[in-house]
């Protein structure tokens, strides 16, 4: 019997589509998150939220953060908001981030985050997401099309 492959994707992406955006500050940010498949529809979970809230409003004055950093703004962007102090863990924090920087949307440097170049965000996913990853992505379904096409071609005789 052959040996099946691994079911691990080399890059993935979620893309969904909502209302025009009318809200603002950290509901336009989750709105965002949900939209790219880093939050997922009723998720409580939502600290991803504020990791890249605290990231854009570090971009404003061009600061690097420091995950823990992170992590403290994060705590107090939570407790002025009113909401519980869940996945602030630090090891939550660098996980979130990471999820972030897998989407290019931010980098590091010497253990310091930032949004990618200090870019727009409209910028980078436009290059990194839509250009490559999507792209990417795209590229290898369609690969997998034209493979099942000839493998379950219509035999005419």
């Amino acid at each position: 019997m052959a040996k099946i492959s691994r079911d691990t994707p080399l890059a993935e992406i979620t893309l969904r589509r909502y209302e025009k955006p009318t809200m603002n500050d950290r509901d336009l940010v989750r709105k965002f998150c949900l939209s790219v498949g880093l939050l997922q529809p009723g998720d409580s979970r939502d600290v991803v939220v504020d990791v890249l809230h605290v990231l854009l409003k570090a971009k404003q004055q061009k600061e690097q953060l420091h995950s823990e950093e992170v992590k403290n703004n994060v705590m107090d962007l939570r407790k002025d908001s009113k909401l519980p102090m869940l996945g602030i863990a630090s090891s939550n924090i660098r996980r979130q981030l990471k999820r972030l920087k897998d989407l290019h949307l931010i980098e590091t440097n010497a253990n310091l985050y930032r949004v990618t170049e200090f870019s727009n965000l409209s910028e980078i996913f436009e290059e990194k997401v839509e250009g490559f990853l999507l792209k990417s992505v795209m590229s290898r379904v369609k690969d997998y099309l034209k493979k099942m096409d000839e493998e379950f071609k219509h035999h005419e005789e």
